[in-house]
């Protein structure tokens, strides 16, 4: 029901849509839409009672009252959208057809319309029906979900909302709370006999329950050793282990560049193998293999180890002692997780709050010490809660640390069960507000121990329609990056890559918290997670965000055959494909998300792709990008980095591309021309640049990053043409040019003032005037190359006052 209160406010815009003039509706049907707004406004008054109630203590009728109320919104969002889509692209189409003075097409096209209203008129009187039945049952739920129920602290994303630096400086290796015994006494036992002849690679095994720490453990002691060795490398496993994955990651960590020079996708388990051991040889290797499940799994993963007498170690971690046992050969090469002392719990919970470990005020000692008993030392549980007493970088009032308190249970000291643990971690999740909520619950569409891209996850939000009705003064982008980063400071996903500016390139979600937001998610028909093993999707259910995780075999295929398409908003496949029966597209009919990063599509035929008319969002891999792109009008997020590709002219009829990612052809096919047609860009990553782009530039005034390369080819005139247009971009915070020439035109550009990034390689004879505290006043990353640089000219660079990291060359 959170989830249905979110979509409702989008709800209520996309009506409001269907009553503007230029779609003409009948007076009946224009009615009907002022009949539905009111009696959606209602139903939002009642779902945000409702939502506020905590899942266990909500009446059966009341769950299933929301789930009827979400089921009903999807019918009308989807309503909304096919007509707008009609609409609007017969709109265009009248438009291109004026020009050509048809007048039997535009008389086609006129009775389109006309047909395209009648159909909404006709599914708005069944709809209507709909709400009525729901509407009528308002008494029954009135009384539930009122007064003194918890309700969500307010939060609104402020263009200053980063990641809390008390956060960050948990994930610091030399900062780890009550861990350093272990890390040593295990770094001890893997030295131990280091000179003894013919040392076969000894295995050592972490083994505990969710959310001890075994991982950061595991971590603390690769950092401190993997540099000793010839190769190294750190490899998640998790529950439903894809063993090829696997060892695929263990070859590119181990010997990259042998990965690129072969297409690992067409080998087998034993040519995997084989190709491990190959590599392997006779180094001495450090590989940590992290949270296996099952005894299965390890005995195939430890068939690629050779057993070499190079002293080599490896790592385990698991939840499962049997695991355990099976990984090593002796009991002194397990090391058992234990909860942290009451003395380490403090540290850590105040470190996080207060940002030191003895900073607790008087008056908080005694409520901070009964929720440490409830947390039983877990790390995970202390974190959580101590990241929800401190969110927003302030400290709640004591009376929230008392419902705390008396909100998460029995606690973990008196039932150590993950019941109570996601009790727990549950508090936190009712504590977001309806955004936030649904920004982490569509977390779940990612597997397990996947390292989400920020940038990605962001731009998925965008196109699934999270933002819509939703004001932000740093537009769509940095309300995500705001919501990103207020999931790290409640310590609701975990930052991995965290650059100079704060900023987490990556985010991690811990597999309890994972499996908590994939029930969530089910409950509310969210995301419907497709991994041909488990056989509990209802038969009946409309999926509406559909992840397919793993691809087993062909014999798995007519399973996702039998269900129904036609809701489905968002499709995802992290898999390589076994029969192509899977991208029979034309059954999407609704699909704003198609997302095919980590799923190579040799030789796929995608033409079918220009009929998803309500796409958003396009990522591909390793394929052809059809003419037909041109044809999806509303599409936001277009990115074809993982692929060389030679780009259809069509691209620039994209005009409401937001972001637009590309790796040219290396054949030297170039972005066409038209580029300025891309007004609404706010984000251009690619290679090479065509013809005329060096005046189109200056229209995309709404670029916040522009990363490409120097058009080495253009004469002198285009190149300062070039600098002109650059200076138009007046919003830049992130400028990446790549060349081998010198760059001296660029000592005419005047940077933008939002400037944050700036990274120039090409190279200047002198420094340029414009490097200075006066134009430069906000970046804090800097390269540069200069030919000479005098004392004065460090000098000047000193004076930077954001300057963070400074590359010269």
């Amino acid at each position: 029901m959170d989830l249905a209160m979110n979509g409702m406010v989008s709800l209520l815009s996309k009506l409001g849509e269907l009553l503007k003039e230029e779609y003409k509706l009948q007076k009946s049907a224009g009615r009907d839409v002022v009949y539905l707004q009111t009696e959606l406004q209602h139903m939002h008054a009642r779902l945000n009672k409702v939502a506020s109630v905590p899942r266990d203590e909500l009446d059966e009728e009341d769950r299933l009252w929301a789930g009827e109320v979400r089921e009903v919104s999807h019918d009308i969002e989807d309503l909304v959208e096919n007509f707008l889509v009609s609409a609007q692209g017969a709109v265009r189409l009248l438009d291109d057809a004026g020009r050509l003075k048809s007048l039997a097409v535009r008389m086609a096209i006129l009775y389109k319309m006309a047909r395209a209203r009648r159909k909404v008129v006709a599914a708005m009187e069944k709809i209507k029906g709909k709400v009525h039945e729901v509407a009528s049952r308002d008494d029954r739920y009135r009384r539930r979900g009122g007064d003194g129920v918890h309700v969500p602290a307010t939060w609104s994303p402020g263009a200053s909302t980063t990641i809390d630096p008390l956060l960050s400086i948990l994930y610091e290796k030399h900062t780890l709370v009550g861990m350093d015994d272990a890390r040593d006494g295990i770094i001890s036992k893997l030295r131990e006999a280091d000179h003894v002849a013919k040392q076969l690679p000894k295995i050592l095994s972490i083994v505990g329950f969710g959310g001890l720490g075994k991982t950061t453990l595991a971590k603390a002691v690769y950092d401190e050793l993997h540099k000793g060795f010839d190769c190294a490398a750190f490899v998640p496993v998790s529950r439903n282990p894809d063993v090829k994955k696997v060892f695929k990651k263990l070859l590119y960590e181990i010997d990259n560049q042998m990965c690129n020079s072969l297409n690992l996708s067409d080998l087998d388990e034993s040519q995997l193998i084989k190709q491990l051991r190959k590599s392997l040889g006779t180094k001495r290797y450090f590989i940590v293999i992290d949270d296996i499940w099952g005894t299965d799994a390890w005995k195939i993963i430890k068939l690629a180890f050779m057993d070499t007498n190079c002293e080599s170690k490896i790592i385990t971690t698991t939840r499962n002692v049997d695991v355990a046992n099976t990984c090593c050969s002796s009991d002194d090469l397990i090391h058992k997780m234990k909860p942290l002392s009451r003395g380490d719990s403090e540290k850590l919970f105040y470190k996080r709050i207060f940002a030191n470990e003895v900073g607790c005020p008087s008056n908080l000692e005694q409520v901070s010490r009964d929720i440490l008993k409830k947390c039983a030392g877990v790390p995970l549980a202390i974190i959580t809660l101590a990241s929800h007493l401190a969110s927003n970088q302030q400290i709640k009032p004591i009376a929230q640390w008392r419902i705390l308190l008396e909100s998460i249970g029995r606690g973990l000291a008196n039932d150590p069960s993950m019941k109570s643990m996601k009790k727990i971690l549950l508090f936190s999740y009712y504590d977001l507000p309806p955004l936030l909520k649904t920004c982490f619950l569509y977390l779940s569409i990612f597997p397990e121990d996947f390292l989400i891209d920020r940038g990605r996850l962001i731009r998925r939000w965008i196109a699934e329609g999270l933002f819509e009705g939703q004001k932000h003064e740093l537009g769509l982008i940095g309300l995500g990056e705001c919501c990103f980063n207020e999931l790290v400071n409640r310590s609701l996903i975990q930052p991995v890559h965290i650059d100079i500016d704060g900023r987490a390139r990556r985010c991690i979600v811990h597999d309890i918290l994972l499996d908590l937001i994939c029930d969530l998610s089910s409950e509310e028909n969210f995301v419907t997670i497709f991994d041909f093993i488990k056989e509990d999707i209802p038969v009946q259910r409309k999926p509406r965000r559909l992840s397919v995780q793993k691809c087993m075999d062909a014999l798995s295929f007519p399973r996702l055959a039998t269900m129904s398409l036609s809701q489905v908003r968002s499709f995802t496949l992290f898999n390589g494909l076994d029969n192509n029966q899977i991208l029979r597209l034309s059954r999407f009919r609704v699909l704003r998300v198609l997302d095919l990063e980590d799923c190579p599509l040799y030789g796929s035929d995608l033409s079918c792709v220009g009929n998803l008319l309500h796409l958003r969002y396009l990522g591909l891999t390793s394929t052809k990008v059809p003419v037909e792109i041109g044809k999806l009008q509303f599409l936001q997020i277009l990115d074809l980095r993982r692929v060389e590709v030679n780009l259809p002219a069509s691209v620039v009829r994209l005009t409401n591309l937001i972001c637009f990612y590309c790796s040219t052809n290396s054949n030297g096919s170039c972005l066409p021309a038209g580029i300025g047609n891309l007004t609404s860009l706010q984000e251009l990553d690619t290679e090479y640049f065509g013809e005329g782009v060096e005046l189109e530039l200056r229209y995309l005034t709404q670029l916040r990053l522009l990363s490409f390369w120097w058009p080495d080819s253009f004469a002198h005139d285009k190149l300062v043409t070039f600098v002109e247009s650059l200076g138009k971009l007046v919003k830049l915070e992130t400028l990446v040019i790549i060349t081998t020439d010198d760059i001296d035109v660029m000592r005419e550009w005047v940077p933008s003032p939002y400037l944050r990034k700036l990274a120039l390689k090409g190279l200047f004879q002198t420094l340029p005037t414009w490097v200075n505290s006066s134009s430069l006043s906000l970046v804090s990353f800097l390269r540069i190359a200069v030919n000479e640089l005098s004392p004065e000219d460090i000098e000047v660079l000193g004076t930077l006052p954001a300057l963070r990291s400074f590359a010269l060359g």
